[in-house]
């Protein structure tokens, strides 16, 4: 009761989803409040918010309710292993392309379990921590540190993805075998906002080469509208490869000094996720071990690993 209050920010409207009268929610929470000794609410002309102790209350007891819900899951897996939901945050850019068809094939050999796909900026880990998500999928931008991610939030890295520069099929740059950087200092760039890591990848690599910055001529992040406008026009923009290959678009040769820019999976690291959602991990991780960019890293990461003393 006291969640749906807050939820709904009014005891009539706590009520009415309850499908209990007002009165009722009034009295249930004013006995919290003399038994905690505290106020939870503030009454407000058009309903109530929490107070301090209500926010206290609200982030100690979400796990506590969160936990009681894996429990029920893992009650309704055991009498049926083929049923269950999965709640995934996704970044946008990655569940229109890539990750397409793993979500499919998911559904093909499970088609019992429910699968709920949300879409999340990236750095956005407030839907793990509010028990929003079961996992969040995206790409993990450096440093990896707490002050980032929070140190409640767990990464499990699926693959090195790359930055690349891509343009459409009839591009007068599709034919070149080799481009030098400062060739395209001069194009008509789509690019992500200033702060982006879209955007701040590729002013890494012109600074790095001692080139300044190419001027943006259509700032966007969306995949379809990308996709459109460099079929349609002379425009180059820059994306992971793992998105370019899905696409109908042309990789540049050319060559990007920046890091690798990881995809992962990241829980939380005190939450023990449902057998289902085991489940779809299981599947990313065999997805992720097929991808040709991930064989490449681990080749690398094994060269480097023989030839250290």
């Amino acid at each position: 009761m006291f969640f749906t209050v807050v939820q709904h920010g009014s005891m009539a409207r706590a009520a009415s989803q309850l499908g209990i009268s007002q009165p009722s929610v009034s009295e249930v929470i004013a006995d919290l409040e003399r038994t905690l000794g505290a106020r939870l609410f503030d009454r407000r002309p058009r309903g109530v918010e929490p107070t301090v102790y209500g926010h206290a209350l609200l982030a100690r007891t979400r796990a506590v309710f969160d936990e009681l819900r894996q429990g029920v899951k893992d009650i309704e897996f055991l009498a049926d292993p083929a049923g269950g939901e999965v709640r995934i945050g996704c970044a946008v850019a990655a569940s229109v392309t890539f990750l397409r068809p793993v979500f499919y094939r998911f559904s093909e050999a499970f088609p019992a379990v429910v699968l709920r796909v949300a879409d999340v900026p990236t750095t956005a880990y407030s839907g793990l921590r509010e028990r929003k998500h079961d996992l969040i999928l995206e790409w993990c931008v450096p440093p990896y540190s707490s002050d980032i991610l929070g140190s409640e939030v767990k990464v499990e890295f699926l693959f090195d993805d790359h930055l690349v520069v891509v343009a459409g099929q009839q591009s007068r740059l599709d034919r070149r075998r080799k481009i030098d950087l400062a060739e395209l200092a001069g194009e008509r760039w789509i690019l992500g906002a200033p702060d982006t890591s879209n955007y701040t990848y590729i002013a890494e690599a012109f600074r790095a080469r001692g080139l300044v910055m190419p001027k943006v001529v259509l700032e966007t992040l969306s995949v379809p509208l990308r996709t459109y406008l460099l079929a349609a026009g002379q425009f180059i923009t820059a994306m992971p490869k793992s998105i370019a290959c899905q696409s109908p678009m042309k990789i540049l040769p050319v060559e990007l000094p920046v890091r690798p820019w990881p995809f992962a999976i990241f829980t939380l690291k005190n939450r023990t996720v449902s057998p289902v959602v085991e489940r779809l991990m299981a599947h990313l991780r065999d997805f992720a071990r097929l991808l040709p960019v991930n064989k490449s890293t681990r080749r690398r990461r094994s060269m480097a690993h023989q030839q250290s003393p």
